[in-house]
């Protein structure tokens, strides 16, 4: 598996190292956020390992250009000493896919980088387009469009899509979708929440009328638009 290090912090950088190289990762890193870009521009890596304040250009602004410029889906899991929920909804609108507050075990962000992985090459595997209410959403090159305009979403964000255009119109529980993005391995309460916030943002905001629609108690479903009242 190859990693991409962004990591300012010489003593985190050399842990991850340490820990993860003699695992038989090959890893590359940068210190600062443009050296970061130049080598996720230049190479394909399994997953990033990127975090937020970096010198030159942040964190976020790498991962929106990632994903936006770039048109990169590889999956990004973002480091941070912040914990708020706010703090968490801007590094997944960034395009992040998963989020691990500093300090940090080792073993949980293997395990979340294991995972991670393991969703990315799922959605690659399951080739498909998927069509509802004017959404298509192409599972082999990850393009999502809703009427024709192209959609910027996180991995995670697409697994999340994904498990809803198939049951649509029906609704997805909420437990459903945390078993379908992180199986067993499920992290706090919030993360859902924010993701769907995300997805939200992609899917809605740009949009007069909204298709992800909130059932409270229960989960989440899409409705078409041309056959809302």
């Amino acid at each position: 598996m190859r990693i991409l290090i962004i990591e300012d912090n010489k003593d985190i950088l050399a842990n991850l190292y340490g820990f993860l190289e003699p695992k038989g990762y090959v890893l590359d890193s940068a210190i600062n956020g443009y050296g970061g870009l130049a080598l996720a521009a230049e190479h394909e890596y399994d997953a990033v390992v990127l975090d937020v304040m970096l010198p030159g250009l942040n964190g976020l602004e790498l991962c929106r250009k990632l994903r936006g410029e770039l048109g990169k889906a590889t999956p990004v899991l973002m480091l941070t000493a912040r914990d708020t929920v706010e703090d968490k909804v801007a590094g997944f609108e960034s395009g992040a896919d998963d989020y691990l507050v500093k300090p940090f075990s080792l073993v949980e962000l293997e395990i979340r980088l294991r995972a991670l992985v393991r969703r990315a090459r799922g959605v690659q595997a399951g080739a498909t387009v998927l069509q509802f209410g004017g959404v298509s959403f192409d599972t082999d090159t990850y393009e999502v469009r809703r009427d024709g305009r192209p959609l910027a979403l996180t991995r995670t964000g697409y697994t999340i899509l994904k498990c809803l255009m198939k049951e649509a119109p029906r609704v997805v529980t909420r437990d459903t979708l945390e078993h379908e993005v992180w199986g067993d391995e499920r992290p706090d309460s919030d993360a859902l929440r924010t993701h769907i916030h995300a997805l939200r943002q992609a899917l809605d905001k740009p949009f007069p009328t909204a298709m992800l629609r909130t059932i409270a108690g229960v989960g989440y479903k899409l409705v078409n638009p041309d056959e809302e009242g």
